[in-house]
Order: structure tokens, then sequence, then C-alpha cells
């Protein structure tokens, strides 16, 4: 019980990090983002899934008819023609069409669709082309922190405090107490059912860390992924993406002579075949293998982000054909069920992750029996010198 206490002060100091200065509240022309209406409601499921430079944490129209939003500003942090530029989030008015122009430091940044630009000197607003394209602005280098970079920090620091307790637990007790003893059979799990069955006796311990880390990153962020807060980490190409890139770096560089030798120049095929194959076991190793490792897990948790805020959306798509009372009844039973089903998704998805990067650096450092191939080839050739006496 102590730990999940002092887990809820470091998230609650860690949370308490961004606040100085960055609580608002601020108006918005116009609907002010209201959502009403099928194109809205799409149109805010996908702005929704994309990465924010600040917490939205509610919203509500005045007696005025003017939209006020509360939430959490975050630093914005951009490399822009002149150098380093810093500002809060709040500066922007939770403004995402390039509506409102921010004066830095002599040059002016304004925000669409969740991209900074730097506008020219001697511009007041955005020109657009027929696309919606800024004509008069460019992107920056954006080093934000956004709300994915705070969700992994937040489950970063949190993975860090939870196990490292675990470990001096086992300094001092065979058996762990309390939050120690939910982790203890997870970790039990990852390593006698996930690493040491693929990547062997002799290597698995050199990588159970590595897999640790990451099916318990995954998983953590899912689960966070699936709370008010909004948390979208894992449905980020970026973040999959460096996962995969992670998994490929060690896999590579742990690859020994057979797995290399396999790969460049393949025993027992003919010589004519080795280079056709070799191409396609290097496209397989630097591109499908970490391709499908990001897609999977992007995807699926896109996906179910997308449907799951859909039926959370039938309260207002459907309002005016079943009543407040059905439409909203209908959206509750639906989102309940299916957020069961994305609370085993969200395990689901990092078990593949992990099992699949177990899979491919068991494949790295596997060790050949040349002598055990060398002695089967043998035999095969005395069993077709028998049947050649047969015949």
């Amino acid at each position: 019980m102590r730990i999940v206490q002092h887990s809820l002060k470091c998230l609650a100091i860690a949370i308490l990090m961004f606040l100085p200065t960055s609580i608002f509240a601020y108006s918005a022309s116009g609907d002010g983002g209201q959502v009403s209406g099928k194109q809205n409601v799409e149109a805010y499921i996908l702005h929704h899934l994309k990465d924010s430079h600040d917490f939205n944490l509610f919203s509500y129209t005045d007696d005025s008819g003017e939209r006020k939003h509360f939430g959490v500003s975050l630093p914005v942090i951009l490399w822009s023609s002149e150098g380093l530029v810093t500002f809060m989030s709040s500066e922007f008015h939770h403004d995402d069409e390039g509506k409102v122009v921010v004066e830095k430091n002599g040059l002016k940044f304004t925000k669409i669709h969740s991209k900074i630009y730097e506008l020219e000197k001697d511009a007041t607003a955005v020109n657009f082309d027929a696309d919606h394209h800024a004509t008069n602005g460019t992107k920056v280098l954006d080093f934000s922190i956004t709300k994915s970079v705070v969700g992994i920090l937040l489950i970063g620091l949190l993975m860090l405090f939870w196990f490292s307790r675990l470990a001096k637990q086992y300094k001092k007790k065979q058996i762990p107490t309390g939050f120690g003893r939910i982790l203890e059979p997870l970790v039990l799990y990852v390593r006698d059912e996930i690493a040491r069955p693929n990547i062997g006796e002799k290597h698995y311990r050199k990588f159970t860390g590595y897999l640790l880390t990451v099916f318990f990153f995954i998983w953590i962020l899912n689960l966070a992924g699936l709370t008010p807060l909004g948390f979208n980490v894992t449905g980020q190409l970026a973040v999959t993406a460096c996962l995969a890139i992670f998994t490929l770096i060690i896999y590579t560089i742990s690859g020994n002579k057979d797995y290399w030798m396999h790969i460049l120049w393949m025993p027992g095929v003919p010589i004519f075949v080795k280079p056709i194959l070799a191409v396609i076991e290097l496209v397989g190793a630097f591109i499908i293998k970490p391709f499908s490792l990001l897609v999977r897990l992007f995807a699926n948790i896109s996906a179910g982000h997308i449907v799951l805020m859909s039926l959370i959306a039938i309260m207002f798509t459907l309002k005016e054909s079943l009543g407040v009372v059905g439409a909203t009844s209908l959206s509750f039973v639906l989102s309940f069920f299916l957020l069961l089903i994305e609370l085993l998704v969200a395990f689901l998805q990092a078990y593949i992750f992990t099992m699949l990067s177990a899979l491919f650096i068991g494949m790295a450092v596997a060790e050949h029996d040349h002598e055990h191939e060398e002695h089967a080839h043998e035999i095969s050739s005395d069993v077709e010198d028998v049947r050649g006496d047969f015949i």
C-alpha cells in the first residue's frame, strides 16, 4: 500500500512540474470547437488522435456565447531562423487553424493542424492556397514538450520508481510485498514465457531487461490511452517507429557469425541463388521486420481509439433520431463493452511487440550446430546411395 501511495505522490509531483504559470483559461471566437454534426465529430476524432501542445481538460460556453477552455499549457521549444525560441502553448489560445499569431523575439509563429510555422517578417496573418497550405510561412524544428512527451516522461518515472523498489525488496527478502506482488508474476512471465524460450538459456538474461522495459512501457501507455487524460502515445507513428528501431539496433549489433552468414551467403543453396536470397534477407532484416513491429502497434492502437470515440460520439450523431436518453444509453453500453476489449488489446499488443522482438533477437544470437548439420548431410547422402543402388 505504501508503494502505491508513493507512486501517486510521484505522479502528482511530476504533473506539478508542468503547472507553474500553465493553468489557464482562454476564449475562442465563434463556436470555439463545439462538436456537433457528423463532420465535426469525425474531425474531432482525428484531431484527438494527434499529438498536442497542451492538455485541454474541459470546455464550456458561458452566458455570452463565448467558448471557454480550461487546460494545462506546455512549453513550446522551437529552432527558428534566428535560433532558439521558447514560450508557453497558452499563447496560441487553443487555436489550431492559423488564426492566432504569436510574436517572440521579433519573429511570428502560428499553429496549423498541430504544426507550428514561422511567418515571413512582414506578414500579419497566414495566407492559404487552395489546399489550405500556408504560403507565407515555413515549418520550424519543433522540440516542444508535447502531450505525448509528458506521457512518456510520467510513465518512465513511474516504471523507474516501481522497479527500483522491487529490486530493493529482492535484496532484503525472497518474496516482495505491496505493489511488488503485482509486478513479480508479470516480470516472471516475460522472463520465462517470452525471453527464455525465444532467445535461449545461454543469452536470454542479457536481453531480458530490454524486453521487460518494452513490455511494461507499451502496456502502461496503452492503458493510459484509455483514460480521460487523452494520451495516445503508442498511437503516434514516431513512437512506435522509435521502439522498432531500438529492436532493430539490438538484433543487428548482437547478430553472431552464423546469423550474418545465413543472411549474406546462405549455406546449402546453389551459388547463383545466394545473391538473390541475400538481398531478400537484408530487406527482411532491415525493413520488413521493424516495419511489421511499428505498423502493427500503431494501427491497432489507433483503430481502437477511433472505434471507441466513434461509439462515444453516438450520443451526438444519433441524438435527433434516438433522443438524448436513447443515444446516450446506446453509446454508454457499446463503449463499455468495447472498453473491456480494449483492455485486452492493450495487453495483447504489448505482448506481441515483446514476443516478436524476442524472436528476432533469438534468431540473431542462435548458435547453429554445424557438426550436426554435416552429420545429417552425410546420412542424407548415404540414403541417396542406398536408394540409387536399389533402383
